[in-house]
């Protein structure tokens, strides 16, 4: 589940922005580690841009780098940061959207199938 502009919908691991000048993979790697407590090696796999108008009336246009790792063990999420986490395989999640859509990030629902095709 995700933060203070987005509380209580589900979506991708962790999400951050960058300082200036900060190398978006070490960006990526230290926000893992202090939103959901991992350390994993990480793969960029894509990226895009996407708008969209938030229920509270935020607006999110923003440039995304989605990146892949493998973890074998439980998350320890910061409370700060998360409200829960869950696992689920990638169909099952699309399954979950299709049904119930509103209870996921838009940039989530972007990112799914572009996931989907590159795995």
């Amino acid at each position: 589940m995700h933060k203070y502009h987005t509380p209580g919908l589900w979506t991708n691991t962790c999400c951050s922005h960058p300082y200036d000048g900060e190398v978006i993979e070490d960006a990526a790697l230290k926000r893992l580690e202090v939103e959901m407590g991992i350390s994993a090696s990480l793969e960029k796999v894509f990226h895009f841009q996407y708008k969209s108008v938030l229920p509270n009336g935020l607006i999110e246009h923003e440039l995304d780098h989605v990146f892949i790792g493998k973890f074998s063990d439980k998350p320890n999420i910061n409370p700060d940061e998360a409200m829960a986490w869950k696992y689920m395989p990638l169909d099952a999640i699309e399954t979950e959207i299709e049904k119930t859509p509103e209870k996921y990030t838009p940039w989530f629902k972007i990112i799914l199938p572009k996931l989907k095709a590159y795995m």
